[in-house]
């Protein structure tokens, strides 16, 4: 039988509606890796739990919009999931739960807002996940997943796979680098009366995509095109 939370903590255990977790277990997935990096501390960061509730995450995520899609092809399926466990998603609904103010920062970076920061309050709604998963298995988690990402589950049953390739492509690249991709023109020539323009889509200098036509916004919809074809390929 599961330890109970310690007092400070049951609040947040209520909040999750999870059944209550092992006291170390529930302060690790709220330890952030400052903490250890300040004080040298004989402790875990969550950082562990973190990459085990991503994938739980993906998985429960995915199962549901293969479920409620069914005519969905790979590539909507891909960006809709995006769209769900990207990082503010995740944010958003670790403030809902007032996960922010339970978190176990080092004193810089409490200092320098931890709590309100979105890496931090994503990273520990993926490890409070991997948590429930560890303790309590997979069923307990799926629950918790769809319960917490209920308001986003419902947008993406309301609007379905509609997105546009840039807002497509935003999604994926933030889920997976956390940074927003950088368009850049590379050419631009007359064409006839017209011009051609040829824009290339990076991350990280990296190029993901690159696309051409009459107008930069054009360009840099073919741009995405094909970044978000090559990341959906890559995840196949």
């Amino acid at each position: 039988m599961p330890l109970a939370p310690p007092p400070a903590l049951d609040d947040l255990v209520e909040r999750l509606g999870v059944k209550p977790l092992p006291d170390a277990l529930l302060e690790q997935a709220l330890t952030h890796a400052s903490v250890l990096n300040e004080s040298g501390a004989d402790a875990e960061s969550n950082e562990r739990l973190e990459f085990l509730g991503d994938a739980v995450l993906g998985m429960v995520i995915g199962h549901e919009l293969f479920r409620l899609f069914p005519g969905a092809g790979e590539g909507d399926l891909t960006r809709m999931r995006a769209e769900i466990v990207r990082g503010s998603s995740l944010a958003r609904a670790a403030t809902r739960l007032d996960v922010g103010e339970h978190l176990i920062l080092g004193r810089g970076e409490e200092a320098a807002g931890g709590r309100l920061r979105e890496r931090n309050l994503a990273g520990a709604i993926e490890a409070v996940i991997g948590a429930v998963y560890r303790d309590q298995g997979y069923r307990a988690a799926r629950s918790f997943i769809l319960r917490m990402l209920a308001p986003e589950l419902e947008q993406v049953r309301r609007e379905g796979a509609s997105l546009d390739p840039k807002s497509s492509l935003q999604h994926l690249v933030q889920a997976r680098w956390h940074e927003p991709p950088d368009y850049v023109t590379v050419d631009e020539e007359a064409v006839g009366t017209g011009r051609k323009f040829t824009v290339e889509v990076r991350v990280g200098g990296a190029v993901l995509g690159r696309g051409s036509g009459p107008s930069k916004r054009e360009a840099q919809q073919e741009a995405a095109r094909e970044a978000v074809a090559r990341l959906v390929g890559e995840e196949a």
